[in-house]
């Protein structure tokens, strides 16, 4: 359209019509406009509010990196609901938008299947806790000291000093032995004698072995038996328990003790051995 062929009365119609119209959008969105602005303030505020709560909460049980992923999630997760609620304001069909997102997540999901699977496992062990770092573990696998718990690996270090990196996945999914989570451990402290040696007297000396090492507690009290009758050696057991923090050094120790002590009271140590009869028989010779 020419404006310059409108007489001033067309023009001046034509100026009205339009402000009519930017008046009519500006009310019609002004409410919509007015209204995500304040769930965006408000949504924002509440994912902050949300990710410092999560955080604090869950670190305060030593928790610090599923403090972090949790509090990710927590905000993340507000975000999302922020943003939908903005869309709803001007009248945006949301659900075809959720449905897009859903297959885009189940597609990043196969892509990513075992890093989820390693992901899932790592927060299983941050929220059950079979083990914690510097607890001495095995999961048949892996064996080690854990140095590091991650949300994709759990860093391990090994008796001869090894780096030692394992998924989750397989972690989580094995048999876990933690040799560090209770308080205390039970030591055998097993000796065979030779059948021709005191019984009475080498059990009362490993009772004075076990009884004279600080470290043996004395509830559970110390238990002495006979375990076995064997080939060799009659077997005489002191089971004790022992703080798991000394079990190592502690059972070294009590071991040479009692070698030592063994020696000095002429209490043998037999070795297993055979005893071979041969019979002399007259063959006769064609």
């Amino acid at each position: 359209m020419d404006l310059g062929s409108l007489d001033p009365a067309q023009l001046g119609a034509a100026t009205s019509n339009i402000f009519a119209l930017m008046a009519g959008l500006i009310t019609a969105y002004a409410f919509s406009v007015v209204g995500a602005i304040i769930i965006l303030v408000i949504g924002f505020w509440i994912a902050k509010k949300a990710k410092t709560g999560v955080f604090h909460l869950v670190n305060r049980k030593g928790e610090t990196t599923l403090a972090h992923f949790l509090a990710g999630v927590a905000r993340y997760a507000v975000l999302t609901i922020v943003m939908v609620m903005v869309l709803q304001q001007f009248g945006v069909q949301t659900a075809s938008i959720i449905a897009a997102l859903g297959a885009a997540g189940l597609a990043i999901g196969l892509a990513l299947q075992g890093t989820l699977q390693n992901i899932a496992a790592g927060v299983m062990l941050l929220f059950l806790r079979p083990f914690k770092i510097g607890d001495f573990i095995d999961t048949g696998s892996a064996t080690g000291t854990v140095q590091e718990i991650g949300l994709f690996a759990t860093e391990l270090k090994t008796l001869d000093g090894l780096y030692l990196l394992a998924p989750n996945s397989s972690v989580w999914g094995s048999e876990i032995t933690n040799f560090s989570y209770h308080p205390q451990r039970r030591f055998d402290l097993t000796v065979g004698i030779g059948y021709d040696d005191d019984i009475d007297l080498a059990m009362n000396t490993l009772e004075e072995i076990v009884r004279g090492d600080s470290r043996v507690l004395d509830d559970p009290a110390p238990f002495l038996f006979v375990s076995n009758l064997g080939d060799s050696a009659v077997e005489v057991v002191a089971r004790v328990w022992i703080p798991t923090s000394d079990w190592w050094p502690a059972s070294r120790e009590l071991t040479k003790k009692a070698k030592q002590t063994f020696d000095e009271k002429g209490l043998s140590i037999p070795f297993p051995q055979r005893d071979l009869h041969i019979y002399k028989t007259d063959v006769p010779v064609d």
